[in-house]
Order: C-alpha cells, then structure tokens, then sequence
C-alpha cells in the first residue's frame, strides 16, 4: 500500500522498534485533549462525491476526476507532510488508542498488569515537567559511555548496547529468517550507520542536493552545541562526522539495489566476517548483546564491512567519539529529550526533510510511542472496540475470491510454460493470510514499565524487543507471529513468510465496509489484496518460492519474458516526474507491478462474485454510476492526497512506491477495461497505446 513491507532490507533486518517516546505535562493535558477534540478526524465514506471534480473529463486525468477536491476538503494539516485517506485513517485510530489510553493511565485502582503497562508508559511519556526537569542528565549515562571510551578496541562493547536500544552507529545486527531454509531464524548484520535518508543524499549533485547537505551540516553543528561544545568545537567535529558518515555511504549499497534479494544474502562462517573486520572484534559484540551462539551469519552487504573496517582504522577516536554522541541523539525519540533537542531534531527531519511547519501535539505521538513500545498490548485493547467478527468473516472472503482470480490469470497467460504455471499455482495456494489480528498476544510481563520514566521506558521497551529478536537466532520460526500492530493502517506481503498481512486498522472506512456494494469494497481494500498477493509474484516475491525459500522456480525462458513485460513497467513509470525530479523505475517496480496486478485481479474478483449473485454490472444505481464505475471510481480514491514539495521529492528518490497521483493513473490507463467503462475513446490520454501488463 503506502509504506508496504515489500522492500527486503526491511523485511529480513531485525524488527528493533523504532519507538517514538513523547512527553507532555500530564497536568497540562486537559488544554491540549481541548484542542485535540477540536481537530477530530472522522472516515471518509467509501463512495465520497464531495472529493470528485465531474467538470474534469474522467478520460483525460481521472485522478482529478476521483479526487480533484480532496485538497480543498481536506487541507493538509500544519503537523504533517501530507494529507490523504491513509492520514485520516491513522489519525481517526489515534483518536480511538487516545480514549483507551486515557482511561488505562487514570483508572489506576482497577487496572490489570497489561492495562498498567499502557497507561503508565503513555502517562509518563505526557509528563513533560518531569523529562524537563531531568534534563540533560537522562542522557548522562548514555554519554558517560562514550567519554570512558579509551581505545577503539572497546567499541564492539559499546556497540553491543546501543544495538539492544536501537542505535545503529556504523552496523546493524540482529535477527532475520533465512532466505534459503524459511523454517529457521539466523544471525545478520547489516550496513547501517547514516544520518541522512540514504547513501545518494551524500552525493547528487544540484543546487538542492547541496543544500540539505550544507543543512544536515548545521544540524549537527546545533546538536553538538546543546549537548556542550562551543561553537568553533561543533563546526569541526560536524565536519569531521559528515566525512565519516560520507565515506560509509560510499560503501553502502544503493536503495535500488537492496531490492534484488541476492544482494542482501551473504551466509559465510562467523570467521569469514571478522575477517573482513579486523580491527572490529564481531565475538565480543554478539557476546555482549547476549544473542545466542551461532556458526553461521549473513553478512547483508560483505563490501560495506570491508569500507567498514577501513574507515575504523583511518578515523581518530575523538572523531569517532564524536560520532557516537551524534548518532546516539539522531536514533533517540526526540519527545524523551529536553525541549532543545527535540526542537532541534524536528527542525531537520521534519521542517527541512518533509516540510512540516510544525510538530504534532505531544499527545498524538504519545500514541504512537505507545503502540509501538507495547503494540500487542494496546493492539488487543483496540481490536475488542473496533474489529467485529463479521469484518473479518467478510475479508478473508474477499481474499479467497481474489486468490481464485489469481489461479485463473496464471491459468490464462499465454507468455508461460505450462511448468512455471503449476510452481506459480502451488506457491500461490501456500500464501497464508492474516487479516485482524494474532491468534496468540505477546506476553510484556517481563518489561518494567515505571510511571514517571519515560526515558528509561523508551530504553527498556527496545531492549525487551531487541532481545527477543535475538532470541530466534538458531531457532524454528514462529509463522503465526504478527510483525506490525494491530491499528497500523497499512498492509504488506511477507516473501520469507509467503503470507498477506492486514491489520484491523486498516480495515475500515473508505477500504471496507460490510455495508456498501461490493464493486466500491472491491475497488478499495480488494486492490490491497490483491497488491499483496501479486507482490509474491513481482520482481522480488517471485524469486522466493511457496515455503518462503530463496529459490528459482522459473525457467529461464519464463524469467526472461517476465523481465520484457516488467520493462514495460519500468519504463512507463520512470517518465513520470515529480517537479525536476523524475520517478526511478527500477527502485518503483515491485510496487508498481503490484499496484497493476492487484486493480487486475480485483476486477476479475468483483465480475466473479457479481456473475455469481446476479448483480448487472453495467447498469446504473442510485448514485448514477454503473457497478465497474464504482469499481474504477473507490480504487482512485484510495490515492486521494495532497503532499508537500519536500515529502513529493523525499519519496521520489528513495520511496519504492509511486506519488499518489501515477498509482492512479498509471494503473488504469493499463486497463481498457477501465476505458470502456467510461466510455473513453484510443488517443485519449487514459487509453494507452500500449498498454503495459505482467500479471
């Protein structure tokens, strides 16, 4: 969907949270609930006329057609980057996790350990008076370990801590399934260790590339002031950090590249990575971290480790030092920090980066540290309120019937051998599907949650996590594990895992409701599934076999001609352009094909279950749109949105999915289907000469 775990190198890292830790005067709340209650949000309908522009012509730009007002009715906010369903939904859910919170952070008399945990995390990540009072001395330990650094020998110690509390200076190490046995969990480590977004934003060259550098340049030097230096001090080391951070981001490897599987999969004895780190003692790191031992490790990206063990050795200790306390601020949640920091850590990553005028309330990321520190526990608070039983009985029958949709494409294509047909149906009918919520919840009795600390909270939560993670190396995989939680308003296809993953919070108004026509439910959320589903079949999934396996089930004849018609895809996407900035094809192409093969299958889904209910789909209803109008029309609703310039080209670099507008557009324009629909004529411009397909 929006920000779908289909790209590799998140998936197979280990899931360290990222927890978001927010602190706001609990006595204060009272005015800010005020002024939050003003600014509620409510689900847009699945069929919204208010949103369309009928004076646009639908076969010119249908997306101005479907969506043309969203901008007008749905301003973007001044605390966010963009406005669109996905944000409406995920604010609507906070204001629903907002309610349990507060009443689990009040009622303390009647509450159970699980209800504790939430409230008091959530209350103590309000209590600004008390993170500013503590100041700058809940960093102090934290900095005390880097000061008492005498020798870069002692840096994998160091290290090991700041990977359980989820700073990733220089590397990563944790968890992941193995790509090539999908039963067992192993050892990874992995590049990591930059503060801009991503190795390029080092060294593109224009105007605009230089600028952010020049701002990250000043970023650095205002952190390193707040954490003491003068301003002489700050200016040199920030130099000294962004040479270092330069000289790694030469050795990573690039976003697009991470997308091929085979790029990110090195398995070698732990030997062979220590030596290509000699001056890195890797045993004393995995010692310290307290995995489990282990023979074996995947070494994500082995040229980056060999730049790695090179820049050690050429850097200073005070430089490195000196990185540290940068990285350490940079991965901490600002909302932990004094008022300063987190100011200053929003000025860069949020005004500068995605061009949001202001943070949003404290509360608002109160819950979203809370969903993230404990999401299985507020996660189960969620679904009792707002996932009924018949939601899910309605979805998971969408879902078998965009499967079946999906078994007679491959039956139909006339591109494949018969061979790679029955390989493709197999893996197909082993996709699991998690629709909801997990049949089992974590169990948090071993994490400490004190009321009042949010920072040790915040540290604590990620060692809980961290440790669990670590905890599978060697082991068998838990294949009911969920990995998101249950109100995230999101989706994504897992290939180790070869399963759908649909939370409950993304199973409401607009993408479903049991109680519209099925073409609008179709349209919405039956895009979704049948996006996930196809992504087992893309440029990536496609390489995993059914068990979720790193394995080539093609022929070679096969593969070369799904590599033609994925060209197409490639190239039809990469002249679209976001100002100056044109669309890397390549780095879109997954999602690009899922976007086409899921309005694909959910149009052979719906004309399916309409022959089967005797529903007419081409004649008029109430609201004056035929059934596949309704189809076309909810599918281009889901991407209603207006983004700011920065987040517009932020996500044309280095986001593997499209801006909103081309994930409309350029799928229907691949379908005459679409065309003949409304009526659309060859010449205009969403008829394609040539339309592009795969699947």
């Amino acid at each position: 969907m929006r920000t779908l775990v289909t790209h590799l190198a998140a998936i197979f890292f280990v899931v360290i949270l990222v927890l978001a830790a927010c602190s706001v005067m609990l006595d204060a709340q009272s005015s800010e609930t005020a002024h939050s209650a003003a600014q509620t949000f409510s689900l847009v309908p699945s069929l919204d006329k208010s949103l369309m522009d009928t004076s646009a012509d639908p076969c010119v730009d249908f997306y101005q057609y479907a969506c043309g007002n969203w901008s007008k009715l749905h301003p973007i906010p001044n605390d966010s980057p963009e406005s669109d369903q996905f944000y409406v939904m995920d604010q609507y859910n906070r204001q629903v996790l907002h309610d349990i919170l507060e009443k689990a952070a009040n009622a303390v008399a009647s509450r159970d350990a699980t209800t504790q945990k939430i409230g008091d995390y959530y209350a103590s990540c309000l209590d600004e008076s008390a993170i500013q009072k503590k100041g700058m001395s809940a960093l102090a330990l934290e900095l005390d370990r880097i000061n008492a650094l005498t020798s870069k020998d002692q840096l994998p110690e160091l290290l090991a801590h700041y990977q359980l509390i989820n700073v990733n200076a220089f590397l990563g190490f944790g968890s992941q399934q193995d790509f090539q046995d999908a039963t067992h969990s192993i050892a990874v480590v992995s590049q990591a260790g930059l503060g801009l977004p991503e190795k390029d934003y080092y060294f593109r060259t224009g105007e605009k590339d230089q600028e952010i550098r020049n701002q990250y340049l000043q970023h650095i030097v205002n952190t390193l002031k707040l954490l003491g230096e003068d301003e002489s001090q700050a200016a040199g080391d920030a130099a000294a950090i962004m040479k270092l951070e330069t000289a790694l981001a030469k050795v990573s490897l690039d976003v697009t590249s991470q997308r091929d599987p085979h790029n990110v999969y090195h398995m070698m004895p732990a030997k062979d990575l220590q030596a290509l780190t000699p001056n890195f003692s890797f045993e004393r790191l995995y010692s310290k971290t307290g995995s489990p031992g282990f023979a074996q490790i995947n070494v994500a990206e082995p040229e980056f480790f060999k730049g790695l063990n090179q820049a050690i050795a050429d850097t200073g200790l005070a430089t490195i030092k000196v990185y540290l306390r940068w990285q350490l601020v940079l991965s901490l949640p600002g909302t932990i920090l004094p008022d300063a920091l987190d100011k200053e850590k929003f000025d860069f990553s949020g005004r500068i980066l995605v061009g949001i005028p202001e943070q949003e309330p404290r509360w608002k990321r109160c819950v979203a540290s809370t969903d993230g520190a404990l999401p299985e526990a507020l996660g189960k608070a969620y679904v009792e309120q707002q996932f009924p039983a018949a939601s899910k009985t309605k979805s998971l029958q969408m879902i078998h019937d965009i499967e079946a949709a999906m078994d007679r494409d491959i039956a139909s294509l006339d591109w494949m051998s018969e061979t790679t047909k029955t390989r493709a149906k197999e893996k197909l009918h082993l996709i699991a599907n998690k629709v909801g919520y997990p049949d089992k919840w974590r169990d948090y009795s071993s994490l400490q949650i004190v009321r009042g600390d949010a920072f040790g909270n915040n540290l604590r939560a990620m060692e809980f996590e961290s440790h669990r993670q670590l905890a599978k190396i060697g082991q068998p995989v838990d294949r009911e594990e969920w990995i998101t939680s249950t109100p995230t308003v999101n989706a994504f296809y897992n290939p180790s895992m070869n399963d759908i993953n649909f939370p409950a919070g993304v199973m409401q108004p607009p993408f479903f409701d049991t109680k519209v026509p099925d073409s609008l439910n179709y349209g919405h959320i039956g895009l979704f599934m049948g996006h996930e589903i196809t992504h087992g079949f893309d440029d990536e999934g496609r390489q995993f076999d059914g068990h979720g396996n790193l394995h080539d089930w093609w022929t070679k004849e096969d593969g070369d001609k799904f590599n033609q018609k994925a060209q197409c895809i490639v190239d039809e996407y990469g002249n679209f352009s976001v100002g100056d900035t044109k669309l890397n094809g390549k780095l879109t192409l997954g999602e690009n094909t899922a976007d086409n093969g899921g309005m694909r299958l959910a149009y052979m889904a719906f004309l399916a279950r309409a022959a089967e209910e005797g529903t007419d789909i081409n004649k008029k209803l109430e609201d004056g749109y035929t059934p596949l109008q309704l189809l076309f029309t909810g599918f281009a609703q889901d991407w209603c949105s207006q983004w700011r310039p920065e987040l517009e080209r932020l996500v044309a670099t280095t986001d593997p999915h499209s801006p909103s507008r081309f994930r409309a557009n350029g799928v229907l324009v691949n379908m005459p289907e679409f065309g003949k629909a409304f009526g659309c004529k060859a010449g205009q411009p969403m008829v394609a000469a040539k339309a592009c397909r795969v699947w």
